[in-house]
């Protein structure tokens, strides 16, 4: 990356920001990041602190490359060199052993770490220099809708987070792919901007999947069952169940709206309707910046049509099954 002045004074206040034990609001390719020294427990804390996130929920390192990976974690799989050769820098977090010294902070006092080399250009160069590990959930408050532009951010904690830096739009939309490297066979811990079958192929075997029984002993980013929620009630489900209910809810006299995967040659009478991408890359580059503006116009219900059940809307799917309030059919 070619760094102009404005840029470079802007990683300069975040480095001196971080360094001084402070959060800054950074960019990602995935979503907007809450981000501190991943090496200075109690600025890991004041994460959890301003997110409302529970405690012994981890948090992602994001490192520059490679090259640190040693620094954070010990007894590497090849699997994991050669995940990160393909997908590094991006949407991709690994689960690994974790170094004796890697905060309890992060780890949620599991023996475990999650660590990602971020792709958007601002971050990969506030990493370099910074040349430590940031700890860096998304910049939302706990449970609440991704961020996806530094307004976003800006709009979640006002003054409780004076330096955001904006990066522009996010480019995937949706958080990184999990893959957990921790036991024999590498798991699937949650879909993400890195499709399965792009890790499968790489590594030439089928990813076992992460199960709700196992909820109990692997604990990462994002894997609870109510997640990534609007303030308003939302309600997903197939087309006619959806469509069903947003006319009841017309017919009761509520204000409600219906978001649609694609245009429709139908609509329902009296209803507002959104219309999102038909198609999985741009429809996940949507979808929080479209529930934060519904958020923010008084509607009673958010009535969703669900996208196709396939593999390519696998991290949509998951998404949306999450933030859902009810869910139909």
């Amino acid at each position: 990356m070619s760094v102009t002045a404005a840029q470079q004074t802007l990683i300069d206040n975040a480095i001196a920001q971080l360094r001084a034990g402070g959060l800054v609001g950074i960019p990602t390719e995935t979503v907007y990041g809450l981000a501190a020294d991943a090496d200075n427990p109690q600025a890991v804390r004041s994460i959890f602190e301003l997110k409302g996130r529970p405690a012994d929920h981890p948090v992602i390192v994001h490192i520059a490359g490679a090259a640190q990976l040693s620094d954070w974690a010990q007894d590497i799989p090849d699997a994991a060199f050669k995940l990160a050769e393909a997908f590094w820098p991006g949407p991709l977090t690994l689960i690994l052993q974790r170094q004796p010294h890697v905060p309890d902070a992060v780890t949620g006092g599991q023996d475990t770490v999650g660590l990602r080399a971020p792709s958007h250009s601002l971050a990969h160069e506030l990493l370099k220099q910074f040349g430590g590990g940031l700890a860096a959930p998304s910049a939302n408050r706990f449970g609440h809708v991704s961020p996806t532009t530094a307004q976003h951010v800006r709009d979640e904690f006002g003054d409780a987070l004076p330096l955001v830096l904006d990066g522009g739009p996010c480019e995937v939309g949706v958080e990184s792919t999990i893959v957990g490297l921790v036991s024999e066979h590498p798991t699937l811990l949650r879909p993400g901007g890195v499709p399965r079958e792009a890790i499968e192929s790489l590594l030439g075997l089928t990813l076992e999947h992460h199960q709700k029984s196992d909820s109990a002993k692997v604990r990462v980013s994002g894997l609870l069952d109510s997640h990534y929620s609007p303030r308003t009630p939302l309600i997903t489900g197939p087309a006619a169940a959806v469509d069903n209910e947003a006319y009841l809810a017309f017919e009761r006299g509520e204000r409600a709206v219906l978001v649609t995967c694609g245009p429709r040659d139908h609509g329902v009478c009296g209803i507002d309707v959104l219309t999102l991408a038909a198609e999985p890359e741009g429809y996940a580059r949507q979808i929080y910046d479209a529930l934060r503006q519904l958020d923010r116009q008084g509607y009673q219900h958010i009535y969703l049509e669900l996208p196709p059940h396939t593999a390519a809307w696998l991290a949509v799917q998951d998404r949306l099954h999450r933030a859902a309030h009810v869910r139909l059919g």
